[in-house]
């Protein structure tokens, strides 16, 4: 199989789709989800991922510097990010990652959901999702997809 499962170019990030336990995704992530500063950015709450994951990481196209990811579970009725990381919040890199995430199971049938830190909450707005719960620092989102 191969690892690195799809690539695209959104906003001057190259959104890469990556199998939760390839080689590549543990290279490029693990500096990363294991940087102190991140995971405080995460809440304290440690990054995880399985063979029931798709990762989505974007990457600067000028220096394959990663900018930030989606980790994305895959359960039999839905597909849900959460613990997730965008350097500076960048919006830019926030849209595209949701958009990759957002085409990919566009048409798959599962319904698609976010565990969302409450001050992202308008990117994910952006992207047609809409708060379901809500906790002290999070929102629980559903995407909800126009009827054609």
């Amino acid at each position: 199989m191969l690892e690195v499962l799809s690539r695209k170019v959104i906003n001057m990030a190259v959104v890469v789709k990556m199998a939760g336990t390839s080689p590549e995704l543990y290279s490029c992530i693990a500096p990363l989800v294991m940087n102190p500063e991140i995971i405080k950015y995460n809440h304290n709450y440690p990054f995880k991922t399985s063979e029931s994951f798709v990762w989505f990481v974007a990457f600067s196209d000028e220096d394959n510097h990663v900018l930030g990811f989606f980790p994305v579970e895959i359960r039999k009725k839905s597909a849900i990010i959460n613990n997730y990381y965008v350097e500076e919040d960048a919006k830019g890199v926030f849209l595209s990652l949701l958009e990759a995430v957002t085409n990919e199971f566009l048409t798959t049938g599962k319904e698609l959901e976010a565990v969302v830190q409450k001050p992202h909450e308008s990117y994910f707005r952006t992207q047609g999702f809409e708060i379901v719960r809500a906790w002290s620092l999070y929102l629980k989102m559903k995407k909800t997809y126009e009827e054609e």
